[in-house]
């Protein structure tokens, strides 16, 4: 098979590499791609959000099928435009793609269809809002925009001077465009995080793995939201018993409900979860796969991910058998100082070999570019260091080692991704780290050192 995979993305690397892994594929292409990804696909200059230019690189290329990854395209209704011309698509149609779209939508359904999350209250003016926050009188609260905002377009405001400046920002001062012109403003919940992406053909949903990502800038869950600086899988908190109160309350419902309004959801769809102390919430939806959960998700899976897209097109995902490895993955993202603000791009870096990577490492590329056999930096967030090991805390020495070879001018990375779980893995059991090897066992897919 022929893939063109959409996208220039960390995310969209790691989709790449382990499709290369299938014998089914014959050729990679990628568009608009990015350094690294030129190294295992054949990379385009037609932007990922240009519908026309798509189909016509698609129809050029011949290709057998096209994987849509970023949200961007999928709301706009790509997916769509390539299956009017015949072509075998990964992804959900503009009517699925909602569902992370608009944040208006997603709580409506979740309320019409009593699925659990957090109160909220939407609205379209600044002077309504704020009066709402200072009656409510309630921190932290949470103020969303409303549409896509590269994953930076919620803000946890701890006092009423915050929460009045994301109002203003977002309604008033156009800081996201349309997507910041109506907001949700919800009550704050509490409790771990936890990343589900889910395969769906519509009928059948396949959790993945489970991921914990570090959304914060700095240290210590400090500074600005992020796209994500790091995460590590499986997620500890994420027990059979929360996976099975999950799919009955969360998963299964929102497929059904979807369903319901007549837009079933095809793809990949992420559940941002919280378990809090009355059981989990949803905290958001998104369309595809998660960036940078992708990029520690991926790494353990065993079964050949094209034959999964296919059989999600085809709407036989029942009859996969989805295997995941052993062990644990972490990643850490390296990014440009100044991230998620103000940063530099066309940094030299330094550290990585002619195909992007350090020894012992996968090195996803994000926001990369390669000019006269240089890497250079052309984004916020730049690389992706993922590692995979018996234990998280192999993991992330792995990855933290292959970090420290690395370097650019201003390079910013957090380091502490993956100690809140390693802490999860240690206390709930007594557990006490031992370092015979043979003391390990095996609780729910995870490693814990006795």
């Amino acid at each position: 098979m022929k893939i063109l995979v959409i996208g220039g993305g960390g995310r969209e690397h790691a989709i790449i590499m382990k499709l290369s892994e299938s014998e089914r594929v014959e050729k990679l292409y990628c568009t608009p791609g990015n350094g690294g990804i030129s190294k295992y696909a054949e990379c385009f200059d037609v932007s990922a959000t240009d519908i026309e230019g798509v189909v016509a690189l698609s129809q050029k290329l011949g290709v057998d099928m096209v994987v849509v990854a970023p949200d961007d395209p999928l709301v706009m209704g790509m997916v769509d435009a390539l299956r009017e011309k015949g072509f075998k698509t990964f992804g959900p149609t503009a009517a699925a793609a909602i569902i992370e779209g608009s944040k208006v939508f997603s709580k409506e359904l979740m309320k019409k269809y009593n699925i659990p999350t957090a109160d909220c209250r939407v609205f379209t003016d600044s002077t309504s809002a704020i009066e709402y926050i200072k009656q409510a009188d309630s921190y932290p609260a949470v103020i969303k925009a409303d549409g896509l905002a590269l994953g930076k377009g919620v803000v946890i405001a701890q006092n009423e001077e915050e929460a009045v400046k994301a109002v203003k920002e977002m309604i008033d001062g156009g800081k996201f465009g349309k997507s910041g012109s109506r907001i949700v403003i919800e009550e704050y919940l509490t409790g771990p995080e936890v990343s589900v992406l889910a395969f769906t053909d519509g009928k059948t949903v396949k959790p993945m793995i489970s991921s914990m990502d570090h959304k914060r800038a700095l240290d210590g869950d400090k500074g600005l939201n992020t796209g994500g600086m790091g995460t590590v899988s499986p997620n500890p908190y994420y027990t059979d018993e929360v996976a099975k109160e999950c799919m009955e309350k969360i998963f299964l419902p929102t497929i059904n409900a979807m369903n319901a309004e007549g837009r079933t959801f095809e793809g990949c769809l992420y559940f941002g979860l919280m378990l809090t102390p009355r059981g989990p919430k949803v905290i958001e939806y998104n369309c595809r796969f998660g960036d940078p959960e992708t990029q520690v998700v991926l790494p353990m899976l065993q079964t050949d991910l094209c034959e999964i897209f296919e059989a999600i097109y085809e709407h036989r995902l029942a009859d996969i058998d989805i295997k995941w490895k052993s062990g644990c993955c972490a990643c850490v993202i390296m990014a440009s100082g100044g991230y998620p603000e103000a940063y530099p791009k066309g940094l030299e870096i330094s550290g990585l070999d002619d195909n992007g990577q350090v020894e012992g490492a996968v090195v996803y590329h994000a926001g990369t570019k390669l000019s006269d056999g240089k890497f250079l930096t052309n984004g916020g967030r730049v690389l992706g260091i993922s590692c995979t090991a018996f234990t998280l805390e192999e993991a992330l020495k792995r990855s933290y080692e292959a970090v420290k070879k690395i370097n650019w001018d201003n390079v910013h990375y957090r380091r502490d991704i993956g100690q809140r779980a390693l802490k999860a893995y240690v206390d709930p059991l007594s557990l006490d780290y031992k370092d015979d090897m043979e003391d390990y066992i095996e609780s729910n897919g995870v490693y814990l050192r006795q």
